[in-house]
């Protein structure tokens, strides 16, 4: 039983060795945790120029990306908006 605990686990490498396989195109899937992956989706969506100028002006505050701030943003409206729900 120890030895079937031990198969599988997932292979252990540094970033650096993770990042040289997948650039030679070689398998990294031994290296993966599929049963945590997210799936992440693509949307496009169009600002005005005075939001997107809000939006960089709040990433410079934050030192993170426009994007970064975005995802925060939603991501906590939408939790506001699930607690709301329940009360």
């Amino acid at each position: 039983m120890n030895t079937l605990k031990k198969n599988k686990r997932k292979k252990i490498i540094r970033a650096d060795e993770f990042d040289a396989l997948f650039d030679a195109g070689k398998d990294i899937t031994p290296y993966l945790d599929l049963n945590t992956a997210t799936v992440v989706r693509r949307v496009n969506v169009d600002f005005p120029q005075w939001m997107l100028d809000r939006l960089d002006q709040e990433a410079v505050k934050l030192n993170v990306s426009r994007q970064a701030v975005i995802k925060m943003w939603i991501n906590d409206r939408l939790a506001s908006q699930t607690s709301e729900e329940y009360l």
